[in-house]
This record gives structure tokens, C-alpha cells and sequence, in this order.
């Protein structure tokens, strides 16, 4: 067996006989599987030992030889090789065809490979290979053409007009066989080529389509004839196993039916043929044949699959591979693993951030190998059955043998469904009573968990390796920010929130107001003994505060809260005393207004200062950044963990209940509906008088309903009481918002229809009032719809992120820096006047291209090839800057990837993007992740006159990514210059648009109804659009570059995002959208070896040119290609990537042709064939580092990419660059 690690590639041609020949092991020449009486394997049946391999491990099947001290003897009185059962999963039998037969795959995929080799149509060969008509293959002397088609009667006919012999005709695949050797490769390319200099058209398609398929042919050594088998291999029996069922009945895999079907068949024949039967008989007999191979290869894909009982079609060798209970995503993508265990969530509030709570009982079955080993090292018994004895016992030894195996060694949990990375961390565990895992309540939200009966499942790495990966990558401490946007993924929530934000409470008046004290601990004690209470306002002497004070602030009095002393007891001492929720206090300290000098009266300053909000849990967000910030993951899980104990326990301090008595009453309520009520009927009466439309009027109402929900809520919002529990729980953020509190206390309002369109009718009534029953019925509408919209949206937004992850799996960062030099130019991303993504957002994180000057005194801000900070971003927008050029994943050079300069920071950890990082996986994950919560409908403009309803939400997304055209498309102009004319038409409802420039005069169509974009007098450039609506990038990409296409489709796609108050970092989509655009078409092929026509990577188009530029030749032409991602996918290099994707039949059948070779670039190749994947420490430049002394081991860090640490695979290429 070749040793996985060692290869570097991997090939798949065609089979030729001689191939097949020297796979098997013998000819499977019976249909019998096994004797029914001695349950042993027929001779020369389907499950032989004698080709196939002995069924007992070191057991001849006589019985002559047991044992493995015969290894190897071949029996003489059986004939079977005594050796491991093992190799029945391996060898391989044949069946030699008593008549050719072709391959399904090659003559019916669409496009028939056999028709464009032989330059016939599918429908010709259909008739010739199931014997309906005879095909000619040598006219000799005769006037009939070659190739050409006749039936059995012009067949007679012309035979008895030419005499027997004189020309040769035949059926079946034997004739194609024939025609297909008689096929001169290198005379039909030359053929081909001279007839593409002139060709136009359909016949032009068809010359590049034929042009392809033999040239694969001509490069790959396949021969053309091959695509006909006259001998079938027969997988290997334990690949098709016969299982006894109790009950004595078996249970066989349909291939052994299929195999059936062809042996019986190819032996009728075989005795056929010896007996010389009539030739009708025989060709039914090899039709039949044929028709039982194609079901054997591929059932149903040509006329009605064979059926087994119960008419269930048979699962063929192509079923085999295809689809999600295919070999390629059931057995290769993903396997079941043993070590692992599943069970119910409950919270643990004790644990710490990197700890999860694990059941004795789980544990000790995860850990068994590990106990018995301790067990046996102990001594306490001698051999490894005895120490599994102990463990299943229960005795009382293993448990503090256990408690010592789990110490440093962590597991995985995992919850499905895993969206993001986040959905995989590691966690020490710590050994509970019970029979539930207990999770930290603050990787819930990374985990999308809750404890209302989710479960979750626990892995055990087993490998040093593994468990190295897991404390060092994986651990749920290291895990503070969101990969899609940088931003903290563990802010604390529900009860946390309402604790601290309770603790920060102020209230004027409070017992003990004006105190002084003189450190926190006499703080305490007063608040103790019930002398001061958290919110009252007090003041402390500022030198007893462990914090960094400037100058002025130290030797003072602070006037704060009791406990805000208690909630800045838990921050890292470097960080400024918080006395308000905001980000001033946060980076530059306290303001001044809080300081006394000691002997000043204390409690007449206090009450002229106004109170403070409490802090929010957006604050404590900022909090958590700003730490993060500063002191990185190990302090900040930390902080995260005295923040959750502090905020549980001042929640249960607090003991906020909620009760009807809550909500409040709107005292005016019935007099504001009375009025909308009134201007309601005025509106009607004004639609029946004719003065408005149906439209306008229904625009109203629901408009007037509107307004009337939201004076209710501002009233709410005007009257609340800041101690209301219900308002605390929604101020703070810890659950519910303002439109929850106004269904409870104003009033429920419209609702929507289930065809989305909203109801006229509004619910009045408010929860704490109770619905009526039509009311009731009412609000039903809109909550199914929600169901159903919801479960729908989930299987959609896990389908794109399967497409996202497969388009840009092999997307890795492979270098420092590319060298490249060009950059993006980047602003604000904007949609009319409102903000969809600021400059300083976008700028974060990433490195400049050239250097950005003060646009007013013109100093150099940051140089090029910079870094850019959260703070030199602000820096640069307070300047006025407008526009930056920056490093761009668009612009990169690298091959199969991306260098680290143009990434920038690696979201994830704040710091920059290391070499070996999966950058593709990671922004596919971070598109696909929200997913779910962007909407799935499709607007209407609420009956106003627009030309068609915009798309939006997640089918907005799909569109984007598919480069489908849009629904509502924008006419976009391919003239750069000033519109001078827009004239109606009303004959043909529609408009016209003239645009005049440089270049030319453009005219432009525009539907009557849609909404313009620019009027008369209006400076437009190329691409730009006219109306209203999205532009089709395909049409962008023919008039502008495509920088233009790629900036215009990352901006739409942060539209999408951004609209639904979902954040993505640029560079995720930028990773995405260059996947589509790597690809060229050849327009012509010049001194190059290429094809016209074909597809190709950008970088393999340079490369043939740069060859050619040296000799001094006529370089290739060929344009840009906006592919979508499914499309994208399929024409990858990697044959192995795209088979496991889709269509998986087609790419084998497309990939043997071509004798494709799969470099195994990419992750999901190198799953399939399990290898390392080449990412991470699975690079070759990490592999071949051998281990030394630190210090030197930095030195090899830095060499110089050009250098032999590189994967060989790339060496070339750096080094001509």
C-alpha cells in the first residue's frame, strides 16, 4: 500500500483492457454468490476465495492450512492463498465481454464524449449501440458515406444493390468500437484548428466542443477506443457484502444483483454464439447485455431503472459515489468516530471559561483506553483484559485514576448545527454528578446554545498532536472575538447583564447619601450592615483605589456609587476607574466633575450632579474590546469570568420578578385610536369619492395605523419608571426590546398576510389586555408564516455555505507578501444618503498601498505597506480623508492563495494573519453563518409604481454569489460622457435614454415605469446605471475592468448584510467574489499551445504567455469570466474537490478523459484521500522543519520565500517571479 504522506498527487485516466487484466485476480465466470447449505463461496462465482481472497483471516478454504505459519502457501487441493480476510476489500475480479459494450457515462453524458469524438449525434449512436440501425464503417468502393446511418431494411436494400462484401456496416457498440479506432487524433485537431479560423456560430460551438474533448484525448494518451469495454471489472466482494440475517434469510448489495444480470447474460450469449444461433438472437441477446452493463454502471440513466423487490431501483456503481449518502461526503468528507458521546446541555455557572462539566459515567467510558493504561502502569492488576474488567466493574480505584488521566487533557464539544468554527471548542473537563454536560453560560452564544433541551456531543482527541491543537487552537478561553467581524463573541447576556446593570444603578436620595469612606473594604461594611445601598451616591478617597490616576486626580475624594466601587473591583488595574457608561471615561479616565478636594462638603456636590445611566450590555461590550485590546485572551477570559459571577450574583441580589401589575396602563390610549379611527374613515370616503386610488388609500391607512403604534410607544417610552423591572430588563439589554414592551402595554398593531402584504386591519388590543378571538386568529397569520420562513431559510442558508466553502476551500495563505503592485482604492461603502459601511471600518485591519497624506497639510499619515490600527483608522478619517489605497485579497499575486499583506489581520485574534491560515474556509463560514438571519422575502414597495420588487435578504445574496441576473435589473450605460436626452414613448411604454461622450453616442431602452437614476445634464461613467435596480455583473464586466465588477459586488453584498444589522468583514467576501473572477476564456490561442475557447486560471494563462513573450511569439488574447460559486466549484483543478461537490459523475467522466492529475492543493482533497491538509502546521514548509534549538528556529522562520522550505510544488514559479 502506498503510504498516504509520501505522494504528491494523484491521477485518473481511462482503463485500458490490458489495465483491467492486470487488476483482477481471475475471471468471475458463475452468477452464484455463496452455496445456501455450506454458506461457503461458490467456485468461479461472485464471492470466490480463489480470486477473491480466503473469507477467515490465515484459512484456506479446504481447511488444509491454518494458522499464520502458512502465510502465503497457495492450497493445492482448493487453490486459495493463505492470507488476512483483509483482501477481499482489494482485489479485483473480471468478466470478459463475449461482445464490446460501450460506457454509459462516456456515450450518454451530457455531452456525449463518444458523439464529439466521432462527430455524431447521441441520437445516432442510441440507434447503433441498442441494435435499431447499422452504422458504416468502410464504404470501400460504394457511393454511401462514411459514418452514416441506415436501418435494417436500407441495409438489405443496399447490400443486394452492391453485392455482398462490398462495403462493411455494422450495430452495436462493436461498430463504434471500430469507428472510434479509426479515429486519426492529430489529422482531426489540424482538422479542427483550420476550420475555427474561419467558423462562425453554431457550427464555431460545436468545432471548440469537439476541439476540447480530442485534445484531452490527444494530451491525456487515453485512446478514444477505450470508452468500450470488452472486459468489465468486478469490485472487490467485501465492497458488496452478503450479510445472513437472523432468521436465516441474507441481505445482499444490489451490485451483486446487477453482476447477476451481466454474467447470466454475457454466458447466454457465450452459448449463443457456440451454437451459431440465428443473428437476431444474438444481437437481442447482446443488447440485453448491454442494457445490463449500463444498469451496473449507471441504473436510470437510460430508460426505466431496474428494479429489485418492492420496485426499488437498484443502487448501481454510480449511486455509489453520488450525493450525501455517496462514498465521497458519507464515507470520505466526514466519518463517525469513536471516543465521542452526546448528551443534554445544562449551565454550569461555576466553571471557569476554559472548563466544561463532564458525567463520571461519560467519562470514564471516553477515557477508558487511558484509565486501563494507568491501571496496568499502577500495577494493581498485570494485563490489559483484566484493567477492562476492573473498569466495567465500577471499582472504586478507577475514579481517582480517571481524575488524574483528564487533568491537562481536553475535549471538544460540539453543537450541531456547526455554522462557524465556533461551533467546535475545547474545554477542560471537570468530573459532575448527573447525567448532562455542563456548558460555561458564556460560549452559549458562540455555540447558538440554550439549555431549553439542546444536546450536545463530546470528542476525545486522542493524539498528542490532537491534544496539542486542541488546548493551543481550540480552547473556548482563546475564543473572545467572531472571525466574520473582529468584534467580542462572548459578551455577557440575560442575567449577567440585569446583575451589573442593577449594580451600577444611581439613585438620588439613597440611605447613606454624601458618606465618605475610606477604602472599598469599609465600602462593604457599611453596605453590610445596611447603612449605605448599591445605588447610593458616596465618596472615596481616591489613593485607596488601585488605579492609574494622573496627577491632578490623586489625594481626592471620588464621588461614585457603592457599587460601582464593587464593579471596578473586577478590572484589570490598568484600566481608568469607569464612573460613566462611555467610551471617553473608558480611554481617557474619569471626568473632572467627580473630584473633590478632601474637606469639601461632599453631599452638597453630589446633588448637583445629575445620575448616571447604568451600564448597558453594549457597554460591557466595549469593556471586553478594550480589554482584549490591551491585555489579549488569557486576562480577558479572566475578566469574563468575575464579570459573569458578578452579575449573577446582583442579579439574584436584586430579585427582580415580573408581574402583571409591570406593565403599565397608557391612560390617553383610547382617545389616540378614537382619532386614528376618525382620520381612517376620512380616508375611505375620500377613495369612494374617486379622489384616490385603492392603492393610495391602503398606503394610508396602514400608514395612519402606523403612526398611531408608535405615539403608544413613545408614550411608554416617555412615562416609563427607570425601577420597573420590565424596563430594566429591556434598558439594559439583557432581554426584550421596545417593540416587545409596546405589544405588551400599547398595542399589537398590523400584521401581516401570509403573502407578506400587511393587513389593514390593526390589532388593537395589547397583551396585558388580552386579544380578542378574531384578533387572536389575527396574529396567527403572521407567526405561522415566521415558522415557516424560518425552517425554510435554515436548509437554504446551509446549502450556500456548503457552495461558500467549496468554492474557496484552497484558498490559504502560502506567503509573506506577493509583491504585487497594484491596490483598491476604497471609501465609504454608501446607498444614496444612507451610511452602509464608514471608511474607518473598512480600513481597520488592513495595510496601506501607498501612503496617505493629511489632505490639508499634506504630512504623511501612514506610510505604505503599513498596518492599520483601530486608531490610526480613526486618525485618518478625523483627517478628512476620503479615499485610501490599501492592500487587497483582489489584487494578490499568490497562487492557490493569498499572501499576508494583502489579508491583513487575522479577525479571529486581532493580530496578523499567520502563514498556513484556511482564509477561504473561514470566510465562507462567516458569510454563510448569518445567513439564517437575513430575510427571505422579497419586497414590495407598498404598491407604489416601481418596475419590478427588489430582491433582498438571503435570495439577494444567492443572486450575488450565482451571478444569476437580477430580478429588477438596472440598464446600466456603456458610454462614458453626459446624458443629453430622456424621451417618453408612449406607444410602446417605454423611455429613452441618450448618453453622449468621447466614444460615441449610446441610446438606451428603459421599461416606461422604471425609476431613473439620472436626469438631463448628468456626467455618467462607463457601467454606470440609469434606473433603479441592481446591475447584472456580467454586463459590468464587458464594459469596465474587473476591479470595477469585484468592488461593485463586494459593496452590494455588505448592503445585503449591513441592511439586517449584520456585520462581515470585507476581506471575507473579497475572498469570495475573487473565486468567481479567477478564470479566463482564450479568445485566440496566438503562438500558444492553448485552446480556443477554453476556460483556464488566470495565473496558468500568464505563465503559457510568458513562455511564449521569451521565444518572441504572438502571446494569447482571452477576456475575464464572472463564473458563479456552484459553477466555480465545479471548475476547480482538483477533480478529487469537484466530484465530492456535485454532479459527480460528470466531473469523473470529464476528469478520466482528460487524465487529470489533482496536485492536492486544497483541503477537501486531502481529506478525501487522508492526507495532512496542507494548511496550518500541514504545510510543507511547517513539515519539513526539523525541530531545533529556539533561537534558530526564528532564523528559519525568515528565510527568504525563494528558499527550499517551500512546498516544491510552488518553487518554480517564486523563483522565475
Amino acid at each position: 500500500m502506498v503510504d498516504v504522506n509520501r505522494f504528491k498527487s494523484m491521477q485518473i485516466t481511462l482503463a485500458s483492457p490490458s489495465k483491467v487484466r492486470s487488476w483482477s485476480y481471475g475471471e468471475v465466470k458463475k452468477p452464484e454468490t455463496i452455496n445456501y447449505r455450506t454458506l461457503k463461496p461458490e467456485r468461479e462465482g461472485l464471492f470466490d476465495e480463489v480470486i477473491f481472497g480466503p473469507t477467515k483471516d490465515w484459512e484456506c478454504a479446504c481447511g488444509k492450512y491454518k494458522r499464520i505459519r502458512y502465510k502465503g502457501i497457495v492450497c493445492d487441493r482448493c487453490g486459495v492463498e493463505v492470507t488476512r480476510a483483509k483482501v477481499r476489500r482489494e482485489r479485483m475480479g473480471h468478466i470478459e465481454l463475449k461482445a464490446p459494450v460501450s460506457h454509459i457515462w462516456y456515450f450518454k453524458g451530457i455531452p456525449s464524449r463518444m458523439g464529439l469524438t466521432l462527430d455524431m449525434s447521441p441520437r445516432a449512436l442510441e440507434e447503433v449501440i441498442y441494435f435499431a440501425a447499422y452504422v458504416v464503417i468502410d464504404p470501400k468502393d460504394t457511393p454511401l458515406e462514411h459514418k452514416s446511418i441506415m436501418t435494417e431494411r436500407e441495409y438489405r436494400e443496399r447490400l443486394h444493390e452492391y453485392g455482398a462484401g462490398s462495403f462493411v456496416a455494422k450495430m452495436g457498440a462493436e461498430a463504434i468500437q471500430d469507428l472510434l479506432k479509426q479515429v486519426d487524433l492529430e489529422a482531426e485537431i489540424a482538422v479542427l484548428k483550420e476550420e475555427l479560423k474561419t467558423a462562425t456560430g453554431q457550427k464555431r460551438v460545436k468545432a471548440v466542443r469537439r476541439l476540447d474533448v480530442l485534445d484531452a484525448f490527444y494530451k491525456s494518451g487515453n485512446k478514444p477506443e477505450w470508452m468500450v469495454l470488452n472486459i468489465l471489472p468486478v469490485i472487490p466482494p467485501d465492497l458488496r457484502p452478503m450479510v445472513q440475517l437472523d432468521g436465516g434469510r441474507f441481505a445482499a448489495s444490489d451490485l451483486n444483483d446487477l453482476y447477476r444480470r451481466v454474467i447470466n447474460r454475457n454466458n447466454r450469449l457465450a452459448r449463443l454464439l457456440e451454437l451459431n444461433a440465428p443473428g437476431i438472437i444474438v444481437q437481442n441477446e447482446k443488447r440485453m447485455l448491454q442494457e445490463a452493463v449500463d444498469a451496473l454502471i449507471d441504473n436510470g440513466r437510460r430508460g426505466r431503472p431496474i428494479t429489485g423487490p418492492g420496485s426499488r431501483p437498484l443502487k448501481s456503481l454510480s449511486h455509489m459515489l453520488k450525493g450525501k449518502q455517496g462514498r465521497f461526503r458519507q464515507n470520505l468528507l466526514g466519518k463517525r468516530v469513536d471516543f465521542s458521546g452526546r448528551s443534554v446541555i445544562a449551565v454550569g455557572p461555576t466553571l471557569k471559561m476554559y472548563q466544561c462539566g463532564v458525567p463520571r459515567e461519560m467519562a470514564i467510558e471516553l477515557f477508558k483506553p487511558f484509565v486501563m493504561r494507568e491501571i496496568v502502569a499502577r500495577d494493581i492488576v498485570q494485563n490489559v483484559k483484566a484493567a477492562k474488567r476492573l473498569v466495567e466493574r465500577g471499582d472504586e480505584r478507577i475514579w481517582d485514576i480517571l481524575e488524574e488521566v483528564i487533568k491537562e487533557h481536553p475535549v471538544l464539544l460540539n453543537r450541531a448545527p456547526t455554522l462557524h468554527r465556533l461551533g467546535i471548542q475545547a474545554f477542560e473537563p471537570v468530573l459532575i454528578d448527573g447525567k448532562a454536560l455542563r456548558l460555561h453560560p458564556l460560549v452559549c452564544e458562540a455555540y447558538n446554545a440554550d439549555f431549553d433541551g439542546d444536546q450536545m456531543a463530546i470528542h476525545v482527541p486522542l493524539s498528542e498532536e490532537a491534544q496539542a491543537e486542541a488546548r493551543i487552537l481550540m480552547l473556548a478561553a482563546e475564543h473572545i472575538l467572531n472571525p466574520k467581524d473582529g468584534k467580542p463573541v462572548v459578551t455577557p447576556s440575560q442575567d449577567m447583564v440585569l446583575g451589573n446593570y442593577y449594580l451600577t444603578m444611581e439613585e438620588a436620595g439613597r440611605e447613606g447619601e454624601g458618606m465618605v469612606f475610606k477604602d472599598r473594604d469599609e465600602a462593604v461594611m457599611a453596605l453590610r450592615n445596611g447603612y449605605v445601598h448599591l445605588h447610593t451616591r458616596v465618596g472615596i478617597a481616591t489613593d485607596s483605589l488601585n488605579k492609574p490616576w494622573t496627577e491632578a486626580q490623586q489625594h481626592k475624594i471620588l464621588l461614585t456609587t457603592v457599587g460601582k466601587i464593587l464593579f471596578n473591583d473586577i478590572m484589570p488595574a490598568e484600566l481608568p476607574y469607569l464612573q460613566e457608561p462611555n467610551n471617553a471615561n473608558l480611554t481617557d479616565g474619569v471626568p473632572a466633575k467627580y473630584f473633590l478636594e478632601p474637606g469639601q462638603d461632599v453631599k452638597a456636590a453630589i446633588e448637583k450632579l445629575e445620575l448616571n445611566v447604568p451600564f448597558k450590555k453594549k457597554n460591557l461590550g466595549n469593556i471586553i474590546a478594550e480589554i482584549f485590546k490591551r491585555f489579549r485572551t488569557t486576562e480577558t477570559s479572566a475578566f469574563l469570568d468575575r464579570l459573569k459571577d458578578l452579575g449573577y450574583h446582583h442579579s439574584t441580589l436584586a430579585g427582580l420578578t415580573v408581574g402583571i401589575a409591570d406593565i403599565p396602563v397608557v391612560e390617553d390610549k383610547a382617545e389616540i385610536i378614537e382619532e386614528s379611527h376618525k382620520r381612517v374613515d376620512q380616508i375611505t370616503k375620500q377613495f369612494r369619492r374617486g379622489l384616490i386610488t385603492d392603492d393610495e388609500r391602503y398606503n394610508a391607512v396602514t400608514a395612519e395605523w402606523r403612526a398611531a403604534r408608535e405615539k403608544l410607544e413613545k408614550r411608554l417610552v416617555d412615562n416609563q419608571d427607570p425601577k420597573n423591572p420590565i424596563v430594566m430588563m429591556m434598558d439594559s439589554g439583557a432581554r426584550g426590546n421596545i417593540s416587545n414592551f409596546s405589544q405588551l402595554a400599547g398595542m399589537r398593531g398590523l400584521m401581516a398576510a401570509p403573502n407578506g402584504r400587511i393587513m389593514e386591519l390593526p390589532i388593537l388590543s395589547n397583551f396585558r389586555e388580552g386579544l380578542s378571538v378574531l384578533e387572536m386568529f389575527f396574529s396567527t397569520h403572521g407567526a405561522r408564516k415566521g415558522m415557516t420562513d424560518t425552517a425554510l431559510k435554515t436548509a437554504d442558508s446551509g446549502y450556500l455555505t456548503r457552495r461558500l466553502v467549496d468554492v474557496a476551500q484552497d484558498v490559504i495563505i502560502r506567503e509573506d507578501d506577493c509583491g504585487t503592485d497594484r491596490g483598491l482604492v476604497i471609501r465609504a461603502i454608501t446607498d444614496g444618503k444612507e451610511m452602509i459601511e464608514p471608511l474607518e471600518e473598512r480600513l481597520t485591519g488592513r495595510y496601506t498601498k501607498k501612503s496617505v497624506k493629511h489632505p490639508e497639510t499634506g504630512e504623511v499619515i501612514v506610510g505604505p505597506d503599513t498596518l492599520i490600527s483601530e486608531d490610526l483608522a480613526r486618525e485618518i478619517v478625523n483627517a478628512g480623508v476620503e479615499e485610501v489605497t490599501i492592500r487587497s485579497v483582489f489584487t494578490c499575486n499568490t497562487r492557490h492563495g493569498v499572501c499576508r499583506h494583502c489579508y491583513g489581520i487575522n479577525l479571529a485574534t486581532g493580530d496578523a494573519v499567520e502563514v498556513g491560515e484556511a482564509v477561504g474556509t473561514i470566510a465562507a463560514q462567516s458569510i454563510g453563518e448569518p445567513g439564517t438571519q437575513l430575510t427571505m422575502r422579497t419586497f414590495h414597495t407598498g404598491g407604489v409604481a416601481s418596475n419590478t420588487d427588489i430582491t433582498q435578504g438571503l435570495p439577494r445574496v444567492q443572486e450575488i454569489f450565482e451571478a444569476r441576473n437580477p430580478k429588477g435589473e438596472a440598464v446600466i450605460t456603456e458610454v462614458k460622457g453626459e446624458v443629453t436626452a430622456i424621451e417618453e414613448d408612449a406607444s410602446t411604454r417605454t423611455k429613452k435614454v441618450f448618453v453622449s461622450g468621447a466614444t460615441g453616442e449610446g441610446e438606451y431602452v428603459v421599461p416606461y415605469t422604471a425609476r431613473m437614476k439620472v436626469e438631463v445634464g448628468d456626467q455618467v461613467s462607463r457601467g454606470a446605471a440609469l434606473t433603479e435596480g441592481s446591475i447584472q455583473p456580467k454586463r459590468l464586466l464587458a464594459v469596465r475592468d474587473v476591479l470595477s465588477v469585484e468592488t461593485y459586488l463586494l459593496a452590494e453584498v455588505q448592503k445585503v448584510y449591513r441592511s439586517q444589522g449584520v456585520e462581515i468583514g470585507d476581506k471575507h467576501i473579497e475572498v469570495m467574489v475573487r473565486q468567481m473572477i479567477r478564470k479566463v476564456r482564450v479568445m485566440d490561442p496566438g503562438d500558444t499551445d492553448l485552446l480556443m475557447g477554453t476556460l483556464m486560471d488566470i495565473t496558468d494563462f500568464t505563465d503559457a504567455n510568458k513562455d511564449v513573450l521569451i521565444s518572441g511569439g504572438v502571446p494569447a488574447t482571452a477576456r475575464p469570466v464572472l463564473m458563479g460559486i456552484t459553477k466555480a466549484s465545479l471548475e476547480t483543478n482538483s477533480f478529487l474537490s469537484a466530484a465530492s461537490f456535485q454532479e459527480t459523475t460528470r466531473v469523473l467522466t470529464d476528469a478520466a478523459i482528460r487524465g487529470k492529475k489533482d496536485h492536492l492543493l486544497g483541503l477537501k482533497e486531502n481529506v478525501i484521500i487522508g492526507k495532512i491538509i496542507p494548511a496550518g502546521t500541514g504545510m510543507a514548509r511547517y513539515r519539513n522543519l526539523e525541530p531545533q534549538a529556539i533561537n534558530e528556529v526564528e532564523i528559519i522562520e525568515e528565510v527568504p520565500v525563494t528558499d527550499g522550505t517551500v512546498d516544491e510544488v510552488q518553487t518554480a514559479e517564486v523563483v522565475e517571479e
